[in-house]
Formats: C-alpha cells, sequence, structure tokens
C-alpha cells in the first residue's frame, strides 16, 4: 500500500497533538540512540533530535516515499537520519535508550506480541513510548465498515478492513509492558478536534484509514465509495458555523525498563 505524504501532513497540528502528550512523558535525561518506529514523513520525529541534540536519532519507516519526504526536509539536524525499514523486524540494538512509536501498531497484525518483544530486549533504564488510535469504535469507522459490507462492495472489499484486533486495551497494554519489567504509565484522552473546510472528516481518513479501501480498488470504484462514504460523514459529523467536531481517542503507554533483580 503506497501512503502520500502531503495527504497524511494535512491536519500536522492535530495529528501532532498526541506525539507531544506522548513524548512529555519520556523522562530520559541523556540518551545515546532515539529510534522513532513508524515515523511517517520525519516531521515529528525532528523534535526528538531538537530535544536530545547529543543522541544518535533515526526514523524508520516501510514507506518509500515517506523517507524520500523526510529525507528531503531542508536543514536536517546532523544527529538525525532516516530509513527504510519494517517495524515487524526490528529489534532494539543495546545502546538504544528511548524507543517511540506513533500511530503506527494499529497497521499491524500481532502488534501486542512485537510490542513485548521490544519490551524484553530493551536494556534496563531504557524506555518504550507507543501511541495507537482508539477510535475504531467511532462513527467515522463504523461507517466505513458498514459501507464496505454493504451489498455493493462487500465482494470488492471483503477482508480489506481489520475489526476487533486493530488495537488492545489499555489495560492489555500495561500488562504486555510491565510482564517485560517495565515501570508503566498507560493512560487514554479524547481529543476534540476542530476541523474547516469541505468534508474535513473525510480529508482527514483520505490520509490514514481510508487507504487500505482505495489500495483495494479501482479509480472509479474508489470514487464511488468516496462519495457514497463522505454523505454518510456529512450526517454523522456536521459543520457548525466555527467548524466541523471529530472526537478522537487515542491510547498511550510509557515504559521505563527496571533493573534486573
Amino acid at each position: 500500500m503506497r501512503w502520500d505524504p502531503t495527504l497524511y501532513s494535512l491536519f500536522a497540528d492535530h495529528r501532532g497533538r498526541p506525539f507531544l502528550d506522548l513524548v512529555g512523558r519520556i523522562n530520559h535525561p541523556a540518551p545515546r540512540v532515539v529510534v522513532d518506529l513508524g515515523c511517517g514523513p520525519g516531521d515529528l520525529t525532528r523534535l526528538l533530535a531538537d530535544r536530545w541534540p547529543e543522541a544518535q536519532v533515526l526514523g524508520l519507516d516501510s514507506s518509500p516515499e515517506m523517507v524520500d519526504r523526510a529525507n528531503d526536509s531542508p536543514d536536517l539536524p546532523a544527529n538525525l537520519r532516516f530509513e527504510v525499514g519494517d517495524v515487524r523486524d526490528w529489534l532494539p540494538a543495546s545502546d538504544v535508550d528511548v524507543v517511540t512509536t506513533n500511530a503506527v501498531l494499529q497497521w499491524v497484525p500481532g502488534q501486542a506480541e512485537l510490542v513485548q518483544s521490544w519490551a524484553r530486549a530493551l536494556r534496563p533504564g531504557a524506555w518504550l513510548a507507543l501511541q495507537v488510535p482508539g477510535n475504531f469504535g467511532s462513527p467515522a469507522h463504523t461507517l466505513m465498515r458498514e459501507l464496505a459490507g454493504s451489498a455493493a462492495w462487500r465482494d470488492k472489499l471483503r477482508g480489506v478492513l481489520r475489526h476487533t484486533d486493530v488495537v488492545s486495551d489499555p489495560s492489555n497494554y500495561l500488562r504486555s509492558l510491565g510482564g517485560e519489567g517495565m515501570s508503566t504509565d498507560v493512560w487514554e484522552t479524547t481529543y476534540q478536534h476542530v476541523l474547516t473546510g469541505p468534508d474535513p472528516v473525510l480529508e482527514w481518513l483520505k490520509g490514514t484509514g481510508l487507504r487500505p479501501v482505495l489500495h483495494a480498488l479501482s479509480d472509479d470504484d474508489g470514487g464511488a465509495f468516496v462519495e457514497q462514504y463522505a454523505a454518510l460523514l456529512r450526517g454523522a459529523y456536521p459543520e457548525e458555523p466555527w467548524g466541523t467536531v471529530f472526537g478522537f481517542r487515542r491510547i498511550f503507554a510509557v515504559g521505563v525498563k527496571k533493573p534486573a533483580n
């Protein structure tokens, strides 16, 4: 599945807020190596390089388009680099002190075991911070699934959208990290984003959750699906005189590896 960095970067302020809330809970004073898994276009990874200028910061993403966009950014700090790589194949080396992954794990089947493997491999004193969207029960996603399962689309979209296994409950992240010897802080927040412009919730989802549907359909079918979906979203997220309110629940987990007994 191809990603569009420009489309993804729409609503960058709204998308970036959870990352700032996440890394604000990381209290490592002077990490040597910081890794951002699923870095996207790299704008947020750059904040890690600015926060820890003495650290070597690596942004890793499976999308060549995203990594190209990140590496083309002007005036990259000397301590920051970006590489193409799959988070499913990655394990922390012995010098990694901070690992972040922001809005990535919902794309990875078997992510609970992956998170545990990272936590298990980290050395004492290292930090792991993750954020995942917890809004798959929201109207935006339930309407998408219902439309994809309708008579007009079910044959073309069977198996494209995942359901119950997308992310874990907050308590499961707590157990996953705590079971691997981490002192863990887990919480959830529902952001009330006020979006502007025509069909803003649709435009948001075109950059993320709608990507698998559009990837599976021809251009003509994709256009027809989007038109039907847009009408449903307008009913669920009506435009107010001052914008469109888009409630978005997110789940956070931050852990630091405790010394071995």
